[in-house]
């Protein structure tokens, strides 16, 4: 399993885990620079119709022996979303590392 950290400045959207979080009878509201990562990491091209070069698809490329082109495609997409990426690597963990944050 891979974990996604990032850093980036505070945006803020509707909250999922695995669904939309609802408290009190109305839709939870928080950060979510790292959701959105997430979520452009996670998806494959196609499947935002608006954004459809957008997506990296990173479940099927953790099965290939290279990393470079992972690395690569993630950085790429994360710069299309507006992120000032310095650098993306994998820990010793197997943690994907994001170090950037969204453009003022």
């Amino acid at each position: 399993m891979t974990y996604i950290e990032a850093n980036f400045v505070d945006m803020k959207d509707l909250k999922f885990t695995d669904d939309l979080e609802i408290k009190d009878g109305d839709f939870v509201i928080d950060d979510s620079d790292n959701q959105h990562q997430k979520h452009i990491l996670m998806a494959y091209k196609g499947e935002y119709k608006q954004y459809p070069e957008i997506g990296v698809g990173i479940d099927q490329m953790l099965n290939e022996d290279d990393i470079t082109p992972i690395l690569i495609e993630a950085k790429k997409n994360l710069q299309y979303d507006g992120v000032d990426v310095k650098n993306v690597y994998f820990t010793d963990e197997g943690k994907l590392k994001v170090d950037g944050k969204y453009k003022s």
